[in-house]
């Protein structure tokens, strides 16, 4: 782990820290900046009159009023976006908005995601990742990313969505370059991706759509034949939100879980103790991810804005004033989470943000979970003395920590 900043260097540190111009060295190592805010500047105010919240108290604070911290992302993004592609998605989708439209799809998509409805994907789970340990005992050399976790939420979210196998193929690529654009700063490369992403994906759910009010599905597996049909009242999301909300559900469920997976099998790559001590108590493999999912948080910063003049620790925030909740952050707080910087996979409690908290805490965070101690659990099992042949390259983002690569050599 880098080393903290010195008692010296810390409150300057965070005194010049900014979102929109951070350090190289913060993609690969966040946690000593967060430590410094959190000591020194845990309300931090930013250049564009924003807010930085590095405390776990104060972000569940914020993640328990929704009506006075608002998710809509609408006066936000339309500054960053203008009229585009993405902003049309990013302010249809149901992690940016309120209440109703908020209420009304996480309801629909919750139908589908029924304990029972994870329960009964089980086996298919099981029987995907161990094809897929298969494949990667006769590779031997392979990348953990590409070859093992990127490819279980795509199958698991193209099961739920239904979209056939053979046009899977694109939906990765769709995914990253449409939450590339949630960076502090988004490039013109990026922008241009994102939108042409955004068309392209919509273009190809506008014929998936067709095909299955054709023939509709299951709706208590099939979550886009339930996002057609609507709710029991008849009332059903508008032509944008249903496409909207689709891609939502590849967003959501692919970069985090992905993230969840890479990010779990370099800590135990890492931690020789706690890989040995899950091997021996594989009942652990529950607060493993959980301790996984704390410390390396997949995705690292939410965001709100103020409806009515409101305060936090102290601090008087007028309306309208954005505000960004660094998750990352608060799942190192000491103030809630003893020795926060320890790997403890037998850690307990663990009340970790890294599903968020609230009316928008991840609607698929146990099926997300379920994946994670599935693929980790059998991959740790199967290949315990996996080495890795490279540093692991970080994708180079501050909202969603991962990899983009895992070089790494398995033997059976």
């Amino acid at each position: 782990m880098t080393a903290p900043f010195t008692p010296e260097q810390a409150p300057r540190v965070a005194a010049e820290f900014e979102l929109t111009a951070l350090p190289p060295d913060f993609y690969d190592a966040p946690f000593r900046y967060y430590h410094a805010l959190r000591q020194h500047e845990p309300v931090k105010r930013l250049r564009d009159g924003g807010y930085l919240l590095t405390r776990y108290a104060d972000c569940q604070q914020v993640y328990r009023d929704p009506k006075l911290f608002s998710s809509d992302k609408q006066r936000e993004f339309k500054p960053k976006f203008g009229e585009s592609p993405l902003y049309e998605h990013h302010t249809t989708s149901l992690v940016f908005n309120d209440p109703p439209l908020h209420t009304r799809v996480r309801r629909l998509i919750m139908g589908a995601l029924t304990p029972k409805a994870i329960a009964a994907m089980r086996p298919g789970l099981e029987l995907l990742v161990e094809s897929l340990l298969d494949k990667l005992a006769i590779k031997r050399a392979v990348d953990l990313i590409d070859d093992f976790a990127s490819c279980i939420p795509i199958e698991i979210i193209g099961n739920l969505l239904g979209v056939p196998r053979d046009e899977r193929e694109p939906l990765r690529n769709w995914s990253l370059t449409i939450l590339s654009a949630l960076e502090p700063v988004v490039s013109p490369e990026n922008f241009a991706r994102g939108n042409r992403s955004v068309t392209e994906f919509t273009s190809y759910l506008t014929e998936l759509i067709a095909r299955r009010r054709a023939r509709p599905g299951d709706p208590e597996h099939d979550v886009l034949t339930r996002l057609i049909r609507g709710d029991d009242s008849g009332e059903c999301l508008t032509a944008a939100e249903l496409l909207h909300n689709c891609i939502f559900l590849l967003n959501a469920g692919h970069e985090t879980t992905t993230n969840l997976i890479g990010n779990a099998l370099v800590l135990f790559h890492d931690h020789a103790d706690a890989k040995a001590r899950l091997l021996a108590e594989p009942d652990l493999v529950k607060s493993a991810i959980d301790e996984c999912l704390r410390v390396e948080s997949s995705n690292q910063l939410g965001n709100r804005i103020t409806t009515a003049p409101a305060e936090v620790a102290g601090v008087a925030l007028p309306a309208n004033t954005p505000i960004t909740l660094c998750i990352g952050a608060a799942n190192r707080d000491p103030a809630q989470f003893p020795d926060p910087d320890r790997f403890d996979i037998a850690r307990t409690p663990n009340r970790h943000l890294a599903f968020g908290a609230g009316i928008h805490q991840c609607v698929g965070l146990h099926l997300a979970h379920l994946e994670g101690e599935i693929a980790v659990g059998r991959f740790l099992r199967r290949f315990p003395r996996y080495t890795l042949s490279a540093p692991p390259i970080r994708g180079g983002r501050a909202r969603f920590r991962g990899f983009l690569n895992i070089a790494a050599r398995v033997e059976p």
